[in-house]
């Protein structure tokens, strides 16, 4: 899907190590995904994809347009270290997203069954 895509403002912000795109999307409110915009700017500005996240897209009532802001990162290790960790899991696709969480919570309960076998159950001695 080939968008319309108007840049606003395109800033560097050497501080945090990442440019701050603002645009608008002309006739997309409704019909493009956050993943799609960020592939789009990322064609756009020939960067790798899995740099840019997108922070916000909003509509505005009586328009089809989106006015949107991106941050591309200039490596993911900054991306990870300063964003909350759902803004870069909504970045994926949901499948990968949902593999990615299961996957997650089964090694976390085999670690927790690891320590409850390690104890030897001491939470049955601590009740008498």
């Amino acid at each position: 899907m080939a968008l319309e895509l108007n840049t606003l403002e395109d800033r560097n912000n050497p501080l945090l190590s990442r440019r701050e795109v603002t645009a608008i999307l002309r006739n997309a409110a409704g019909k493009v995904t956050r993943i799609d915009a960020a592939k789009q700017i990322a064609d756009r500005f020939n960067v790798d994809k899995n740099k840019v996240i997108t922070i916000t897209m909003t509509g505005q009532r009586g328009t089809m347009d989106l006015r949107s802001t991106f941050y591309i990162y200039n490596s993911e290790d900054d991306m990870k270290k300063q964003l909350p960790r759902y803004m870069t899991l909504r970045g994926i696709p949901k499948a990968d997203r949902k593999k990615l969480l299961d996957e997650e919570k089964a090694q976390r309960l085999k670690a927790k069954q690891a320590a409850a076998a390690k104890s030897g159950g001491s939470r049955s001695k601590a009740k008498r």
